[in-house]
């Protein structure tokens, strides 16, 4: 019924689609839940609506399907190129299958404090980056990279987990993305590769003992109600990847294309803004301490983890992937050195 539901709902879309072809209409879609005041995703495609709507006069509109309406992340992007949906907020998971270089922003432990992101991926870092997925997939235009929800974070049903040898044997949920894999492994734990909608399954029953998130997520899912332990690792920060189709972009005139970019950073800032919020309310970890234990880690503590996630992170990038992977994971680290050194305002 789920499949027929969204064949039906594609079917609708490929058929309107030619009368929306004057570029009138941006179909977005996404996988998160349709409210802007529950999650980042929502909160950035509402604000991006919004601003749009009011700068064009009506000229362009957008039409948001969320909570994965028409299929996974990953068949959005490909919606997106073939110009059945006109835009999306995809993953880094779901990226990857068309674009394998996006793994270089799992550089683990690399960030020192949330500000230090935002600097890099509005910086030249980010720049690079949209210029080579947009000349990679070719039929698509980057307009920035919104927030997921802030840093991850390592929850289990086992143990506190605070040093190194407290990974040892516990089984991770991990995406199925190579360096994320190899990330926890090198930290000593057990990568296990599992669909997001397995996951609570998966802890509930004992298949997988933990799971990687940030914390936001960690409310939303209810996964206090299967996991007793978690650590503030901040080992990950993973954005969304903002498109739109290129041929529709090119079709809109110049004032248009100009609006949508402000609409784009107005939607970036409220995906962090909205971030932010929840991670310091009831939805983030005020209101988790009273259901999980948690451990925040000293300096030493996630300096021995960086010591040996970031040496394995990187080896597998240099084995695994090309030479412009390796171009763009050294300039993320110039430019996140550069950033963690920075003071606000200074």
């Amino acid at each position: 019924m789920k499949h027929l539901t969204t064949g039906i709902a594609l079917a609708t879309l490929l058929m309107a689609n030619a009368a929306m072809a004057d570029g009138g209409v941006i179909k977005f879609g996404h996988d998160n839940k349709a409210d802007p005041f529950e999650n980042p995703a929502h909160a950035c495609t509402a604000v991006f609506a919004n601003s749009l709507a009011a700068g064009t006069n009506g000229s362009v509109t957008v039409e948001v399907f969320g909570s994965n309406q028409l299929g996974t992340a990953a068949e959005h992007v490909q919606q997106v190129r073939d110009g059945i949906l006109q835009a999306t907020l995809t993953s880094t998971g779901a990226l990857a299958s068309y674009y394998p270089r996006i793994d270089v922003l799992n550089l683990p432990f690399a960030f020192a404090d949330i500000s230090s992101t935002y600097a890099v991926y509005d910086g030249p870092f980010g720049a690079a980056l949209a210029r080579d997925i947009e000349a990679q997939l070719g039929d698509v235009v980057v307009l920035g990279f919104p927030d997921t929800g802030g840093f991850f974070a390592v929850t289990n049903s086992k143990h506190p987990i605070a040093e190194l040898a407290d990974f040892d044997g516990v089984r991770i949920r991990t995406m199925t993305l190579p360096s994320h894999q190899k990330i926890m492994q090198s930290l000593g734990a057990e990568a296990y590769p599992l669909a997001w909608g397995e996951v609570y399954s998966g802890l509930q029953t004992g298949v997988i003992d933990g799971q990687m998130n940030p914390v936001p997520t960690v409310t939303f899912a209810n996964f206090f109600e299967v996991q007793k332990y978690l650590t503030l690792t901040n080992h990950l920060f993973s954005p969304y990847t903002l498109m739109i189709n290129r041929a529709f972009y090119e079709g809109l005139s110049d004032a248009e294309r100009g609006v949508l970019h402000h609409a784009a950073e107005n939607c970036v800032m409220a995906s962090r803004g909205v971030s932010r919020v929840i991670e310091a309310s009831d939805r983030g970890l005020a209101g988790l301490m009273d259901r999980m234990e948690i451990t925040a880690l000293t300096d030493a503590q996630r300096k021995a983890m960086a010591d040996v996630a970031q040496p394995a992170f990187e080896g597998h990038i240099r084995e695994n992937l090309d030479a412009k992977a390796v171009e763009l994971l050294d300039l993320m680290k110039t430019e996140v050195g550069a950033a963690n050194q920075a003071v606000y305002l200074d």
